[in-house]
């Protein structure tokens, strides 16, 4: 049974946020970034225990690209909760100096 996904106004928001970031450097890869999020995202629906636990109790992590981190929780849908740079200190979302 495929389950729904659904994205969060936060995840959306850091997609978003990454993505503008990323576009205004080389709009190309900013597209084909996005596109392999969304597409990584798309197998949870399928596959949702795939990818592993997160640190977060109840969540799961799903590494998208070498870079990036989906934070996602399995109900009786997928909720994509986030979208993180691997580098970002999580849950805390503090840069790693």
């Amino acid at each position: 049974m495929t389950l729904l996904i659904h994205w969060s106004q936060q995840a959306r928001a850091d997609l978003l946020a990454i993505v503008r970031y990323i576009s205004e450097r080389d709009p190309d890869a900013a597209r084909k970034l996005r596109d392999c999020i969304v597409s990584a995202v798309a197998t949870t629906g399928d596959h949702p225990y795939l990818y592993k636990p997160g640190r977060i109790a109840g969540t799961r992590e799903l590494i998208a690209h070498p870079n990036y981190i989906v934070v996602y929780k399995v109900g009786e849908r997928v909720d994509v909760l986030g979208v993180l740079h691997s580098r970002q200190r999580y849950p805390l979302d503090e840069p790693v100096r």
